[in-house]
């Protein structure tokens, strides 16, 4: 004869983790879904003029290029892969804009984009940072524009020999050769992509620069270029002059 035996009940305990489990895959997708929609087509993008630049030569910006009546020049030629506020992992938050070449390492040029004072510390290898007295938006405030990776892999600099190590204070015009997009990231046995990485920092309200690494002591680049700059603002667009996606 056959006995039917009772199912067994998941407890209260159960019932509470399995929610919990369902609560955390749906919160998951929630912002893996955010992030990707934020960042991944543009890391798909960056990969692809990575591997093949010349097939998506209108994605390209150009150096020394003023779109419309914006301060700023743009400061060398590639395609803007990564905006300010992108997220290369969930939590990251990016400072400022990734321009890469296209080139090898030491070949594309990077100018100055807008005159200031440019220093550059005993340390640097591939970073140089140019003070700027007076915010073209906001007079009374001063400004810092940060440039780095501008050395190879091994960290072998690629910055103009104008500024060596220990440089300061040394004003430059808009449009000054400062030196070349490199692959530096501090790991010979991991650089990056050969780029420009670009940031507005603020003043830390005594004479010197915030710390570049925490986004709050950034500025959104996009009115200083001409450019939605923005990634929470521009989740799709190819960044160009008037925002034209091409």
């Amino acid at each position: 004869m056959y006995i039917r035996r009772p199912r067994k009940q998941i407890s209260p305990f159960g019932v509470l983790i399995l929610a919990l489990i369902i609560l955390l895959l749906i919160v998951g997708g929630y912002f893996g879904y955010r992030w990707f929609a934020r960042s991944g087509a543009r890391t798909s993008r960056v990969i692809t003029w990575i591997r093949n630049p010349t097939s998506r030569q209108e994605w390209a910006i150009a150096a020394g290029e003023r779109c419309g009546d914006a301060p700023f020049i743009l400061p060398t030629s590639g395609f803007i892969g990564f905006l300010w506020d992108d997220s290369f992992r969930p939590g990251h938050h990016h400072q400022g804009i990734d321009i890469f070449g296209g080139e090898d390492p030491g070949i594309t040029p990077v100018f100055a984009a807008y005159d200031g004072y440019l220093t550059r510390l005993q340390e640097w290898k591939s970073s140089l940072i140019i003070r700027v007295p007076s915010d073209p938006f906001r007079p009374s405030q001063q400004i810092w524009i940060y440039y780095t990776h501008l050395a190879s892999k091994a960290g072998d600099s690629f910055i103009h020999p104008d500024f060596p190590s220990g440089t300061s204070e040394k004003f430059v015009n808009s449009g000054t050769l400062l030196g070349y997009q490199g692959n530096y990231s501090g790991d010979p046995n991991n650089p990056t992509g050969v780029h420009l990485h670009f940031s507005i920092v603020k003043d830390d309200g005594s004479g010197s620069f915030l710390n570049e690494l925490q986004i709050r002591n950034t500025i959104v680049p996009s009115p200083y270029f001409g450019i939605n700059l923005n990634a929470r603002d521009n989740p799709e667009d190819i960044p160009k002059c008037n925002d034209e996606e091409k």
